[in-house]
């Protein structure tokens, strides 16, 4: 368990990137969402241990991340979308990299590689940015640590890449594993996410299970503006809406659409809805 306690960072005095985020990070996929600039992937170092809050803590199962304790850091793992690989070869990067954490599955990594049409032995210099991206997903997907955290995992990959990639994260990710992806493209993984995490002005406001999300709204499409929606937008000649869910009927969670009711200038009030404690 991952647990962020009031975590505050600032990078100048003026300006502070996270406010007082809380939360428990258990098993499960995460997404992490939020415009540009609301401090996904500052958090996403937080939580590794790359940065230290001003204020408030970061441990994992009662270890503070601070203390960077080898046994702490061989279980978690952050893919950044800028990461730059100091070997020539993936294969390499295995050899001396993958030693630090006992997890790590070279016959996994093998099968991963595959899957991407890979072999490990490629000059990742020569690599498009869409191949040298499959090479480390498919490295850090072997790894089997408790903690993976991916930034913009499916950049640069094809249409059918991200579906090998979505293959993949199913083998790869055990139950008793956390996987926290923060990406833009929400469309890139499909539905295959339990658990949503969104960011807004530096702050946390939603990190709730996506069952508990379409218990209480539901999301609907309709030729008419509907009649008592929260947030409703059209879209290529109908209308597609969040309501109250009053009947207990859960639908298919819309993510674009709840994306942009919660950045609209009604937000505040929607994300109030959907995040009200249970009665």
């Amino acid at each position: 368990m991952l647990l962020l306690d009031d975590i505050t960072f600032r990078y100048r005095k003026d300006f502070d990137a996270v406010v007082g985020v809380t939360a428990e990070i258990g098993p499960g996929l995460y997404l992490l969402l939020g415009e540009n600039g609301a401090g996904k992937t500052t958090l996403l170092h937080l939580m590794c241990g790359l940065l230290f809050p001003c204020s408030g803590s970061v441990t994992l199962d009662g270890t503070d991340i601070d203390c960077r304790r080898p046994s702490s850091l061989s279980r978690i793992f952050f893919m950044s979308d800028d990461f730059e690989c100091p070997f020539p070869t993936i294969n390499s990067l295995a050899a001396h990299h993958g030693a630090f954490y006992p997890t790590f599955n070279h016959e996994m990594l093998y099968a991963n590689l595959a899957d991407f049409g890979l072999t490990g032995k490629e000059k990742l210099r020569s690599l498009s940015l869409g191949m040298r991206r499959k090479s480390y997903m498919a490295y850090a997907l072997a790894l089997g640590v408790d903690i993976l955290l991916l930034d913009e995992p499916a950049n640069g990959m094809d249409i059918d890449s991200k579906k090998v990639l979505r293959r993949i994260i199913a083998r790869c990710v055990g139950e008793d594993q956390t996987l926290v992806v923060s990406t833009h493209n929400i469309h890139d993984l499909g539905t295959m996410f339990d658990h949503l995490l969104l960011m807004k002005s530096g702050r946390l406001r939603v990190a709730m299970p996506m069952w508990k999300i379409t218990g209480r709204v539901a999301f609907v499409s309709s030729s008419q503006p509907v009649d008592g929606a929260i947030y409703q937008e059209p879209d290529a000649g109908r209308f597609k809406a969040i309501v109250a869910n009053e009947d207990g009927i859960e639908t298919d969670i819309d993510l674009p659409l709840l994306y942009s009711a919660a950045m609209a200038p009604v937000g505040d009030l929607f994300i109030d809805f959907i995040t009200k404690r249970d009665e």
